[in-house]
């Protein structure tokens, strides 16, 4: 497996004090722009705040509380968003899916930039859609907190236990079938 897939992880402990500059952000950017879509309908849109910005605030606010525990010390927080329908009205064809394709490979870069980062499904899609002002046809799906790994002493201490525990992943068996389903391929 490529180091990158097996350096990724989801922290918690970030660097309260780490910026990240505009030549990583836009990095980020490019890789989840490069993302395979179906039919290059491109359906991923993104929302960006830096620490202390209003935007971060925005992003901050829509947290639910367990995540604003933690991820107000992130460089930038990021929010994906996807497009259902195209521009003449037609439903984009797995806007989800490609949006996580995207979002895996802006992931991946961070990685490759020294970065961490941490998605979440904790927050408020609608609160993001009113403080953002999203269009209708815009739904935000998912929150990415970026920065530098901290120390797991700057968590609380329920967290800080998670943080340094071991990385456990299912076996290919239960996960990958052949023939029927329940058949370990692996």
């Amino acid at each position: 497996m490529h180091p990158l897939i097996s350096e990724r992880w989801s922290p918690r402990a970030l660097d309260p004090a780490a910026k990240i500059t505009d030549a990583q952000l836009e990095s980020l950017f490019e890789a989840a722009r490069w993302a395979a879509s179906s039919g290059n309908t491109q359906p991923a849109r993104w929302l960006v705040g830096r620490r202390g910005d209003q935007a971060f605030q925005q992003i901050f606010a829509a947290l639910r509380p367990g995540n604003q525990s933690w991820a107000g010390a992130a460089s930038a927080l990021i929010v994906g968003c996807v497009l259902t329908e195209d521009s003449t009205g037609r439903p984009m064809p797995k806007p989800d899916y490609v949006l996580g394709l995207a979002g895996q490979n802006l992931v991946l870069q961070a990685v490759a930039e020294g970065l961490v980062a941490h998605q979440m499904g904790g927050f408020s899609p609608e609160a993001i859609a009113t403080s953002f002002g999203l269009p209708p046809v815009a739904r935000a799906v998912v929150v990415i907190a970026v920065g530098v790994l901290g120390s797991p002493s700057l968590l609380p201490e329920d967290l800080a236990a998670r943080e340094v525990a071991p990385r456990v992943r299912k076996p290919l068996s239960e996960l990958v079938f052949t023939e029927t389903w329940g058949t370990a391929a692996f």
